[in-house]
């Protein structure tokens, strides 16, 4: 069932489960599938069901996802994430004491096709993209780090493997390097879900042209003294 936090005529806000898709092909289960489904059943459309998808999560991550109901929204949007100027805000679990409390990290990122993964690199690399995120401790609870992460750019994989490669790798995330189990048990490695979710999304609305924002709760499986305080997230 859907976790609706915000809809209008122009926009639909959900809190995306895991493991899913945001998009994938037909047959293949996806967010954008079971939204368009609530929203032909609702609105009794049988023709079809127009969905702009302005921006996605990775299948193992859990949190907020906006989409826009009308192709003048879309278009408003999507403007939106290509400038950077929707505001974002993700929770992490990670492994260890990050040390100082807050600050930046910027690292040059590429992305190897071939392995579906991303790799640090020196900026001079080709292919390499410039990754900047804000970061900030919101609690340390037996040698692990609840963090407040704000990406500065869009890159693949990219608050993952900056965590990672500063030897904080976000729990249950296998594929950069961690060892601590997270989540429901998973039936085969793509059902995976790792400890990242997508807490806050600040985007202008399309037509009111004020800011909306969006808070996604935690799901059930994180521990509960990650929602102790900060219940906000910014």
């Amino acid at each position: 069932m859907l976790s609706i936090l915000y809809e209008d005529y122009h926009l639909l806000a959900v809190n995306k489960p895991a493991p899913l898709l945001t998009q994938a092909p037909p047959g293949i289960p996806s967010l954008e599938q079971q939204v368009k489904e609530y929203l032909r059943q609702k609105y009794h459309k049988p023709a079809g069901v127009y969905l702009g998808i302005p921006h996605r999560l990775d299948r193992p991550v859990t949190g907020v996802i906006v989409f826009a109901r009308n192709s003048k929204a879309a278009r408003r949007l999507a403007e939106q994430f290509q400038r950077h100027t929707v505001k974002k805000l993700y929770w992490a679990l990670v492994s260890g004491i990050v040390s100082p409390a807050e600050g930046r990290w910027e690292d040059g990122l590429r992305k190897l096709a071939d392995q579906a993964c991303t790799k640090v690199v020196s900026p001079e690399t080709p292919g390499a993209k410039k990754a900047v995120l804000d970061y900030r401790v919101l609690q340390v609870v037996s040698g692990s780090s609840l963090l407040e992460l704000r990406p500065l750019t869009g890159r693949s994989h990219q608050l993952r493997v900056q965590a990672a490669v500063r030897g904080h790798p976000i729990w249950g995330d296998v594929l950069y390097g961690s060892e601590v189990e997270f989540g429901p048990k998973a039936e085969t490695p793509r059902d995976r879900v790792i400890a990242l979710h997508a807490r806050q999304l600040v985007p202008i609305h399309p037509t009111s042209r004020l800011p909306l924002e969006l808070i996604a709760d935690l799901p059930d499986f994180w521990p509960d003294w990650t929602r102790s305080g900060n219940e906000k997230g910014g």
